[in-house]
């Protein structure tokens, strides 16, 4: 009895250790890897600002009336550096809401830090000190960059609109579609927050006692619809922006053709 007591011990102190029978370590490699692979197209695609010549440019990232929403709204002031990519103007806002979001938090500290990595696995930090300290502190600036990515939507579906008119004709496009999509999954996305759902409705013990009770239940049932499924938003609008921008870059660089309505496009 004595010998098995401390095998047991010796089995729970070991890094990985866990009496689940499941493959608990398939979702944490997954998500790892489309979060690695996510990043790794996004950074390289920010910095492609295209080719030909100074007199006639080839904008990679824009194309008739379709313009990536990785740089979507435009900012290319003209004293701007040619090396310089106007991606870097949008991108930090996305960017800081999805890296202190919630769900993507439990993603990449299971995936990148093993903290922990599954439930019921023993991770291998010997203490747990949460986010009170630099730099896991910076996570509590969530709720000010939704209030940016609030802005971002609007924005966003401005582009969807802009993408079906050309030279002052009104077609459709099927980057058009992609484009309105886009802004739609991550409407979806951003009104899932749970920062979000608790600013409408955080703070009350009854919604009769607000004194706008019935816009605020009434958002609160909308963003908890949104938020029950977070995750698969989270991840269906981070694969769509992606496929967004390639399929502008390829319409832009003459790869693919886009089929629409116009005639001179």
């Amino acid at each position: 009895m004595a010998s098995n007591t401390v095998n047991m011990d010796a089995l729970e102190a070991r890094y990985g250790s866990t009496h689940r029978k499941d493959r608990w370590w398939v979702e944490p490699l997954l998500t790892g890897s489309g979060l690695f692979l996510f990043v790794v197209y996004s950074t390289v695609s920010a910095m492609l600002l295209g080719g030909g010549t100074a007199e006639s440019p080839i904008l990679a990232y824009e194309s008739g009336p379709y313009l990536s929403p990785f740089f979507e709204p435009l900012i290319h002031p003209g004293w701007l550096p040619i090396w310089v990519s106007p991606a870097l103007f949008i991108l930090w806002a996305p960017l800081g809401f999805r890296t202190t979001c919630y769900y993507y938090r439990r993603t990449y500290y299971r995936a990148y830090f093993l903290s922990p990595p599954g439930c019921a696995v023993r991770e291998p930090a010997s203490s747990y000190s949460g986010e009170s300290t630099f730099p896991l502190i910076i996570q509590n600036l969530h709720r000010w960059f939704m209030y940016v990515a609030l802005v971002f939507v609007p924005i966003l579906f401005y582009g969807a609109v802009k993408s079906f008119w050309l030279d002052g004709e009104f077609g459709v496009g099927i980057g058009s579609v992609i484009l309105t999509l886009n802004a739609g999954f991550l409407t979806m996305y951003t009104i899932g927050c749970h920062s979000l759902r608790h600013w409408v409705a955080g703070g009350l013990n009854h919604f009769s006692k607000s004194r706008y009770r019935r816009v605020r239940y009434w958002l609160w049932e909308i963003f908890t619809v949104a938020n029950e499924k977070h995750r698969r938003w989270a991840w269906i609008s981070l694969t769509w922006v992606g496929l967004s921008d390639l399929y502008v870059r390829l319409v832009a660089n003459g790869a693919i053709t886009d089929f629409n309505t116009w005639s001179n496009f």
